[in-house]
């Protein structure tokens, strides 16, 4: 099924690279980066409220903290901002050519960051998982650009994307590892490689495709049954908010483009997408 109207802009906004959309439920609000622009975002529907907070490096990804604030995946390692706005690391490793690109809350409140390498070589980057008190454990190594990751409304399957390999993978979780790692779904040549992922209520697997101008959705089978077509052409994450967890939020990118649409960079929305599922704010 292909729907394309009903995609409206929450935010008009020219990021480099816009990703990561969250919602943070404590605060009523979504929260987004723009990873080349150095800034991570915050936008209250209810009140068209914004803010901009400028990170003093590239950031790949802000999440909400349980106790307030946000921890975010730097160029050089994961860090803190407390309610008040004060940082500090949690984890500092940094790696000549290597950023933080996406990441996700386990529901244990742990963080799964990945990275890559600024020139995109194969097997630079990592997938990690950060304890509350900082400590991390390499779950994926070799991996080029790690995107999307996500689990199962039980939290018994994790959902993962290393864009290149044109896969959307899924594991079985084993405590705090995963294990049995095998492709759910691949995304054929000529229409975009998956990039960010959710996943909602149904357990269906919603997928940016970058260069593919739409989103996707995969049944936890791996069947394709909805398509989302976008009038931007990259698309980078996605995910659920608003009081209901129903509205799709839709993250865009304009770097790279000679001539990018004029919404390129902006944040949609695709109102009454579906039932997303609550967020888990970061632990530490």
């Amino acid at each position: 099924m292909s729907r394309a109207a009903g995609v409206r802009v929450a935010v008009r906004e020219p990021a480099e690279l816009g990703e990561g959309p969250t919602w943070d439920p404590a605060a009523g609000r979504l929260v987004w980066v723009d990873i080349l622009g150095s800034r991570v975002h915050t936008y209250d529907p209810g009140s068209g409220r914004r803010t901009v907070l400028t990170t003093g490096q590239h950031v790949g990804a802000a999440k909400p903290r349980a106790g307030g604030g946000l921890v975010v995946n730097l160029r050089d390692g994961i860090g803190l901002y407390d309610g008040g706005g004060a940082f500090r690391w949690l984890l500092h490793d940094p790696v000549a050519g290597r950023r933080g690109n996406d990441a996700a809350v386990a529901p244990d409140g742990s963080l799964w960051a990945g990275t890559m390498r600024y020139d995109e070589a194969p097997g630079g980057g990592t997938l990690t998982r950060i304890a509350p008190d900082g400590t991390g454990t390499v779950v994926f190594p070799d991996v080029s650009v790690s995107n999307g990751t996500g689990w199962s409304p039980d939290g018994s399957l994790m959902y993962y994307i290393d864009t290149p390999t044109r896969r959307i993978d899924v594991c079985r979780v084993d405590g705090d590892s995963v294990v049995d790692r095998r492709p759910l779904a691949t995304v054929e040549p000529g229409a975009g490689f998956p990039d960010g992922l959710t996943v909602d209520a149904d357990g269906c697997v919603w997928v940016a495709l970058w260069d593919g101008g739409a989103l996707r959705r995969y049944t936890p089978e791996g069947a394709l049954d909805r398509t989302v077509e976008l009038p931007v052409r990259r698309p980078t994450a996605c995910a659920f908010g608003g009081p209901d967890l129903r509205d799709l939020y839709i993250t865009t990118a304009r770097t790279g483009l000679p001539r990018p649409h004029p919404l390129a960079g902006s944040l949609l929305v695709l109102p009454d997408a579906g039932a997303g599922l609550p967020g888990i704010p970061f632990a530490g």
